[in-house]
């Protein structure tokens, strides 16, 4: 008669937890592809509204550049932009200088004010392909004797 051994039994407990193990692994790795290709998603779609932005910017101010100057004497900043009405619905001053943009879910837009005497201010916004990527940026044109000063920014927060 053959005796049986004492480790009989251990061998199950072991294969057990080398599979949790690696099954903990492996959910570990999928969580963290996934948020690197939701972070990497975002910053493309940032990047596109940035960049329809930008080209909105650049198509607006050469219009500008065109255009005589204004004889408006306000100091004060234009506030327009912020106004979601000068943007959207049926009153909206903003222009779209493209009638499309690739992979966006809107094409761009601008809004060209008045700033003071020969001074103007470009606002431009621009998106992703979601509702959530949307970039504005600005410039300052100021205008005197023939030369054109140029001031850019970039709007952090939407401004509605």
């Amino acid at each position: 008669m053959k005796r049986r051994s004492r480790t009989h039994g251990a061998t199950l407990p072991i294969v057990l937890i080398l599979t949790a193990m690696m099954l903990v692994t492996a959910s570990a790795w999928l969580q963290t592809s996934t948020v690197a290709g939701r972070a990497t998603i975002a910053t493309r779609e940032r990047a596109q509204a940035f960049h329809a932005a930008d080209s909105a910017l650049i198509r607006c101010s050469r219009m500008l550049s065109l255009a005589l100057p204004s004889t408006s004497q306000s100091k004060d900043e234009p506030s327009r932009w912020r106004a979601k009405t000068s943007f959207e619905g049926p009153t909206a001053a903003a222009i779209t200088p493209f009638p499309a943009w690739p992979y966006a879910r809107r094409a761009p837009q601008c809004l060209i004010e008045s700033w003071g005497s020969g001074s103007y201010l470009v606002t431009s916004r621009g998106f992703g392909a979601t509702a959530d990527s949307e970039a504005w940026l600005q410039l300052r044109t100021d205008i005197a004797d023939g030369v054109s000063t140029q001031h850019w920014r970039r709007v952090v927060a939407r401004p509605f």
